[in-house]
């Protein structure tokens, strides 16, 4: 980060002074005073969307053209890197393990929650959480930004039992975030009403250079508070649509401020990263949605996520320990401009509107120049967000008083003398376009997010703080997402085997060793990772159809609206995909939209998103098991049939090494079998095969015991305490008067026939087995 930044920040060496004030500090070289020894540390966990280890320069990737994270590498510096740190393949998963210490299928949340998935594929509020955990020794927590661990409150709610409180009853004292997974996709309408879908793709309205049809070199901003400026090109301000967005306000082109703003412009609307809805609760239960609308919900995400994070913790008592984990949704699609004043002077693209206007995808472009350049402008866009998001963490830490900025504009922290612990990790690897594919670094776009290969499961993870011994380390040990569970309980002292019942152990592994004795041998001898199939509401009217992302060769059935597809990149094959040949209705099943594809293009390689990804590794070797639908690919694609799943085991040697690392590409196994592997196997790679395989082995018994507990191994146990008794009656008495549609309470952790209902059907269930006994996983 440099001094030159301007904007918001822009006097930066002129406000050292209160900066430092605000840190309680001393002087330019030190940082904020450590609270008394006596008190627990604070935790600060940072989440980042779709950021794998391709990104950052300071595990010697990045690709030719990095994105500058000067602040994530001063924390990197300042403490622990761990380099062989793996995440659930996507958002959900990942996130549930960090505050469950559980794989996911331990918990059945398996996949990114949708709005047609059953509350039984999410976060069981009778877990012994985090926060819960947490709280018996002290702790006051919060819950800021993106998190994506429930359902959503959209149309009626199906899978949102507990409403707007339901990160309340999941355990946070507070909450300040997304029930979204993502921010919604870009309002290429610009905010008005009488202009067309698809006008202006940045989410604004560009100067008359770039769009000499739709921009506009001059105009009205119009604000949801009232008030009006106008905005004219030139003196720093090239491009006044986006200035105006940036401000949080809608730009009516080539027009005067008037009394009131035109009926056109619409403030409800959403507009990619300038824009949320968020819901708030507090520790009393009550909560708030704040919708588009309001003025505290327009800016920039990562800026909103900061400033809300800033604003809760100097609301705490200093005698009070906290636990503040706040989700930035950078850098999860759509992929939009950062305002300027997050991005240094000589950051490429800053500020070019170019990259995503409607000039960038002319018509006449031969369509492999075409894609190659939506892959160089994806690159540079989501170069711009990783740097503005670093720019807002560095901001996090100096607001918080735990670091200042130097003279020159550069990150003064010196986790020794605060009370806090800082851990810094991501929910998955880099999305598809964004992944960095070129040296050093080389990873692999098409086996990125969403799949359980090295470029989609090893992310970042930063560990500083005054617990830390000899800073600067790098830790090869393996670690996966769930032992964050048991760091945060050894930071904070709490006593796992008190509070979490024996009969339910965690996957979490402990990890504060790595930290306290820097010659720690491994802990963990296994890295696991896993995604699955969310349990599908059979209630809902709208039901999931085939999305494309041609960049990986996948087809799936996640999404229920185009608009997801679009905003993920991809191809929609549903209702209303306007693609030739397919019908309105559009297709059911992705064996169609591959046999639909031949048709076009023999040579097609689009293949299934497999039901079920596992992969495990000793950190030499990783064991990749994948079990798809297989179908029938006919000259009609309404004649393909489903024909049976498929089990595919894939051996693969790899290491992270720097800087280009041996990763699990195509083609590249050791050795493949289906439905294990059968053939011969080099001398060394024989016995470390045995064991990853009896370990996968291990891991699809729990995930098929999980996945059948409700309707075969236990019916009746909703609160999974091994026993259905009457606590299971008072339980399934208060949900089923929640969440009500047409008078009956919609899906719960007791609709225990996964039907969408919490209805009768389900208490006879309970009454049919009360006083039974159950194990609470495979023998």
């Amino acid at each position: 980060m440099k001094a030159l930044r301007l904007g918001r920040r822009g006097s930066l060496v002129l406000l050292m002074v209160s900066m430092l004030i605000l840190a309680g500090c001393s002087g330019d070289d030190s940082v904020a005073t450590a609270q008394s020894d006596a008190q627990k540390p604070n935790i600060l966990f940072v989440v980042i969307d779709d950021f794998g280890v391709d990104q950052m320069t300071s595990y010697g990737y990045g690709g030719a053209v990095p994105p500058k994270t000067p602040n994530l590498t001063a924390i990197a510096q300042a403490g622990l890197q761990f380099r062989s740190a793996w995440a659930m393949p996507t958002c959900t998963p990942t996130r549930a393990t960090f505050f469950t210490g559980r794989y996911p299928s331990a918990t059945n949340v398996l996949n990114a929650v949708v709005s047609t998935d059953l509350a039984n594929s999410e976060i069981s509020p009778y877990e012994v959480t985090l926060p819960k955990l947490l709280r018996t020794q002290g702790y006051i927590s919060a819950l800021i930004g993106k998190m994506h661990l429930t359902g959503t409150d959209l149309g009626t709610a199906p899978n949102l039992p507990y409403g707007h409180q339901t990160m309340w009853k999941l355990g946070w004292d507070y909450f300040d975030g997304y029930l979204d997974g993502a921010p919604f996709p870009i309002d290429t309408r610009a905010g008005r009403t009488n202009v067309a879908e698809e006008t202006h793709q940045c989410g604004f309205i560009a100067n008359k250079t770039i769009d000499p049809a739709n921009g506009a070199d001059a105009g009205a901003c119009y604000y949801v508070a009232g008030g009006c400026e106008s905005i004219v090109r030139g003196l720093g301000i090239s491009t006044p649509g986006r200035s105006c967005m940036e401000r949080g306000g809608i730009f009516d082109p080539d027009q005067s401020c008037q009394v009131s703003p035109p009926a056109y412009l619409d403030f409800t609307a959403q507009n990619g990263y300038y824009t949320g809805e968020f819901v708030q609760s507090w520790p009393d239960g009550t909560t708030r949605k704040v919708g588009a609308e309001d003025p505290a919900a327009r800016g920039y995400r990562s800026t909103m996520e900061t400033d809300r994070a800033v604003a809760w913790v100097r609301q705490q008592s200093k005698g009070t320990p906290w636990m503040m984990s706040v989700g930035y949704s950078a850098i999860h699609t759509p992929l939009q401009m950062p305002p300027v004043a997050l991005v240094s002077d000589t950051t490429v693209g800053r500020n070019d509107n170019l990259v995503c206007s409607p000039a960038s995808d002319r018509g006449d472009v031969p369509s492999a120049i075409k894609s190659l350049k939506t892959v160089v402008n994806d690159h540079l866009v989501t170069n711009l967000m990783v740097e503005a998001m670093d720019t807002e963490i560095g901001r996090l830490l100096v607001e918080l008083g735990l670091a200042t900025w130097n003279q020159n504009g550069t990150l003064n922290y010196q986790p020794e003398k605060t009370n806090t612990m800082v851990v810094v990790m991501a929910d998955n690897g880099t999305y598809v376009n964004s992944v960095k594919f070129t040296a050093p670094g080389q990873f692999d776009p098409t086996r990125a997010k969403a799949f359980p290969y090295q470029t989609g499961v090893a992310v970042p993870l930063l560990i500083a703080g005054p617990m830390v011994q000899e800073p600067g380390r790098e830790i090869t040990h393996q670690v996966s997402s769930p032992d964050m569970y048991r760091l945060f309980a050894e930071i904070a002292g709490a006593d796992v085997n008190a509070n979490v019942p024996a009969n339910r152990p965690l996957d979490a592994q402990p990890m504060l060793a790595y930290l306290t004795s820097p010659d720690q041998a491994a802990i963990r001898s296994l890295n696991f990772s896993e995604m699955g199939t969310n349990f599908s509401n059979p209630s809902m009217a709208v039901t999931p159809q085939p999305c494309v992302v041609e960049a990986a060769s996948v087809c799936f059935t996640i999404f229920p609206q185009k608009a997801l597809c679009n905003d993920q990149g991809g191809i929609w094959y549903g209702a209303g995909s306007g693609l030739a040949g397919v019908p309105v209705e559009g297709f059911s099943q992705c064996g169609q939209v591959m046999s639909y594809r031949k048709t076009l293009d023999p040579a097609d390689k689009v293949d299934v998103l497999p039901d079920s990804q596992k992969a495990v590794s000793d950190g030499d070797y990783k064991l990749v098991r994948l079990n798809r639908k297989t179908y029938t690919i006919t000259p009609n694609p309404m004649d393909s049939q489903y024909i049976q799943n498929q089990n595919t085991d894939e051996l693969y040697e790899i290491d992270m090494a720097v800087p280009n690392p041996k990763l699990d590409k195509l083609n590249t196994a050791i050795a493949v079998g289906s439905p294990t592997i059968t053939d011969p196997l080099p001398p060394e790679a024989q016995q470390p095969y045995g064991t990853l395989k009896a370990e996968m082995d291990w891991r699809d018994q729990v995930a098929a015991f999980n996945n059948q507990y409700d309707k075969v191994h236990c019916p009746g146990d909703g609160n999974r305490d091994g026993a259905v008794d009457q606590q299971d009656l008072d339980l399934w008495a208060e949900l089923s008067q929640l969440n009500l549609n047409n008078g009956v309470a919609q899906s719960s952790w007791y609709d225990l026939n996964h039907d969408g209902k919490t209805d009768g059907i389900d208490r006879a269930l309970i009454e049919a087995n009360l006083g039974r006994s159950c194990a609470l996983s495979p023998v």
